[in-house]
């Protein structure tokens, strides 16, 4: 039967299979692309010459579908070869971060994230100044990717990600935009022009607004300021060091101790195996040594995107999502065979399905290749830490809350062990346990968006406490921290001589409830009658490695989310604190939500620095994440600046 345009499917078929044999076929793309400029005469000379053959050939009768799947095929490759050029043109001229065989969606996507718009993964589409609801308090993104606005003169090129032609004048850097990656327009014409920002939230010009001092005084605004409680004077205190995701010159003049920067493995082994791009990060790293500033950087293993606060997309690299589609157990996968690509499963970290090598190989190749190009950085003291990406945002967890799985705050999560990997190592487990029966997950313990009483497995006096969930939490909690046992072994090879750092997610929303589910499904056997953290500290203990807290602070607008939840952050915070220092390993911090107030600051401080510890225990190093221009308003620098003067033990002086 024959379809639109006179061809059968036997004759598409066909077209398909010597358009694939002469898709690359560069000289002969070159020559449709030049006809079709002469003004298509190429293409009615050939329709006429295919025309007079038929006749000539079959006795004078026009075969009508031969002539029309010739002229199908002569359009494909005409189309494939304006795509390659349009492709090749935006990777050397527009430094796009676009795959080899990219298809126009790639290309789509790319553009629309240079205008301002969200692309996710799945392809779904929003403008940037979209938020969460104020109401909507849960797990935040992480520390946002390699972002970068900076001046002419110290501009890093990252392999596409740098802006076209590398070089950004001063009168155009407020409009400058990274290939694919939201940068930040300046909310100042004076020295904040000529600053760098790497992180941040929402970096665009629609991101909210504090009103400033200058602002309310023209304004003639009267508010009722609440009346602040005594605080107390931290001056004489120990020395905190500051990091932040990245700083911009003018967090040099208070003296920011260091920045921290994301290295994604999706950008550096992006296209092929054990084939490393580093030239991006090494002017970016003489940049910040040109500062005198001090570098911790992140083996980022994981994707950015498709998670609260994110603008922008990272994928995991090119030929590891090839392997995935054929392969999609490489993956984590829930009950109902959803997989989720943040990042490689801990089922496959003995399994040799990433040509050739194992996971644990690829983790350990990557960061030795790293070691090795920025030696000299490392022999500086530049390079003063390197935290060692575990899981889903970096976080030693199991991607229970994935944004893209459909989870919302505060929902309990689900269980993410049904890849072939986990199940065998799960039915392994119940069989040397002596009840095979036991390989399986739970069935009763709801979805993404539950709430623990909404379920038999969570509810008080629950499955998640009985024999069978006891076997089985024991089982998922422990592949956690044999995982990052593994992989911290290998980075402290990788990295011997320098700080290793290692992220623990707070999971503090259903903290007050007995099972504590949030946290049981992220991989934290924390239930009421139980300390989750204790195993995962000693763990760090035997590698000397610092744990750096992903924490939140309750605060006013947030109030009522928490409660909501039955959320307690600070009583995580205190119970993780806990564990680390009765283990005597560092413990460094990082904030989860933008803070801008002096309450918020306080907190921090406090946490920081405990008023009554005997021991006089304090945080090693603290990073604050989420720069943006709400940051350089006039008040709410000024509060950073005497936030980072507290840290450091100085007396401070308000006006």
């Amino acid at each position: 039967m024959e379809r639109l345009g006179g061809t059968s499917e036997e004759d598409d078929m066909e077209m398909d299979l010597e358009v694939k044999e002469e898709d690359d076929d560069d000289e002969r793309s070159r020559t449709l692309v030049a006809a079709e400029e002469m003004g298509g005469g190429f293409f009615e000379e050939e329709a006429a010459s295919s025309e007079q053959i038929h006749i000539h050939g079959m006795g004078g009768r026009r075969s009508r579908p031969k002539e029309e799947k010739e002229r199908t095929k002569l359009r494909e490759r005409h189309r494939r070869a304006i795509t390659a050029r349009i492709l090749a043109g935006l990777r050397r001229h527009g430094n796009y971060n676009l795959r080899v065989r990219a298809d126009i969606n790639d290309v789509i996507a790319a553009l629309a994230r240079e205008a301002g718009w969200v692309v996710l993964p799945d392809g779904t589409t929003f403008p940037s100044r979209s938020s969460p609801s104020s109401s909507q308090v849960g797990k935040p993104a992480e520390a946002s990717p390699l972002t970068v606005a900076v001046a002419a003169q110290t501009t890093p090129h990252l392999k596409g990600l740098s802006p076209a032609g590398g070089q950004i004048s001063s009168g155009d850097n407020r409009q400058c935009r990274l290939k694919g990656v939201y940068t930040l327009p300046s909310a100042y014409d004076g020295q904040y022009r000529q600053g760098v920002i790497v992180g941040g939230e929402r970096c665009n010009e629609n991101f909210p607004l504090v009103v400033s001092c200058k602002e309310i005084a023209n304004e003639k605004q009267v508010i009722d300021l609440p009346q602040r409680l005594p605080e107390r004077d931290f001056a004489g205190t120990p020395y905190v060091p500051v990091h932040v995701m990245l700083p911009v010159r003018i967090l040099k003049s208070i003296n920011i101790d260091g920045v921290t920067v994301d290295c994604w493995w999706g950008i550096v082994e992006a296209h092929a195996p054990q084939e490393y791009n580093w030239h991006g990060y090494r002017r970016l790293f003489q940049i910040i040594r040109e500062l005198k500033l001090k570098l911790q950087v992140v083996m980022s293993f994981h994707e950015c995107g498709g998670n609260i606060g994110d603008d922008v997309c990272i994928p995991l690299p090119h030929w590891v999502a090839e392997i995935g589609r054929g392969n999609p157990d490489i993956f984590f996968t829930d009950r109902e065979g959803r997989r989720n690509s943040e990042c490689l499963s801990i089922g496959i970290d003995k399994e040799r399905v990433l040509r050739g090598r194992t996971a644990l190989e690829v983790y350990f190749d990557y960061m030795r290749s790293f070691r090795v190009e920025f030696d000299e950085f490392f022999e500086d003291g530049i390079i003063s830490a390197v935290e060692v990406g575990l899981g889903p945002c970096g976080e030693l967890r199991y991607p229970s809350y994935s944004v893209k799985n459909g989870w919302r705050y505060p929902g309990i999560g689900e269980f993410q062990c049904y890849d072939q990997y986990l199940i065998k190592s799960l039915r392994k487990a119940a069989e040397a346990r002596g009840h095979s029966f036991w390989a399986r997950g739970p069935e009763n313990a709801g979805s993404y968006n539950s709430r623990p009483q909404e379920t038999a497995f969570f509810c008080d006096g629950g499955d998640y406490d009985g024999y069978y969930g006891r076997f089985f939490l024991g089982w998922y909690s422990q592949l956690l921290v044999d995982h990052a046992d593994r992989v911290l072994s290998l980075a402290k090879l990788a990295f011997e001589g320098t700080c290793i750092v290692a992220k623990i997610s707070g999971v503090y929303w259903w903290y007050k409830t007995a099972s504590h589910a949030a946290e049981l499904t992220a991989g934290f056997y924390n239930p009421c009658n139980r300390d989750g953290y204790a195993s995962i500290a000693s763990m760090l203990k035997r590698h000397f490695v610092t744990l750096n807290l992903c924490s939140e602070l309750r605060t006013s607008n947030q109030q009522a989310g928490f409660s909501e939840a039955l959320a307690d952050p600070e009583g995580l915070i205190w119970q993780v604190l806990n564990a680390a220092w009765d283990v005597s390993i560092p413990v460094a911090s990082v904030n989860s939500f933008p803070c801008y107030d002096r309450d918020s600051y306080n907190k921090i401080l406090e946490n920081a620095k405990p008023l009554d510890d005997p021991d006089g225990r304090h945080l090693s190093s603290f990073t604050y994440l989420r720069l943006s221009p709400v940051l350089m308003e006039g008040c709410n620098f000024s509060e950073f600046e005497r936030f980072v003067k507290r840290m450091h033990g100085e007396a401070v002086l308000d006006l």
